[in-house]
């Protein structure tokens, strides 16, 4: 459930800011295919990968875990 919940917060602002899979893959240093599963639930993020995305993106990892 946790994975799911992490997973639209990280679509939602990556969209919200202005980035595509590929540029923010790119970006942090992810494989598309990662980061792909990142956002479908499919992979749990780990904590560098996590931080990576949230640097990239410019919000806090906290931001991304926030479930309200």
């Amino acid at each position: 459930m946790e994975n799911r919940h992490l997973a639209q917060r990280i679509r939602a602002f990556r969209k919200l800011k202005g980035f595509t899979q590929q540029q923010l893959a790119d970006e942090s240093g992810v494989s598309l295919a990662v980061l792909g599963a990142i956002e479908r639930g499919n992979r749990r993020a780990e904590d560098q990968i996590l931080n990576k995305i949230a640097d990239v993106i410019g919000v806090t990892v906290a931001e991304l875990k926030q479930t309200e």
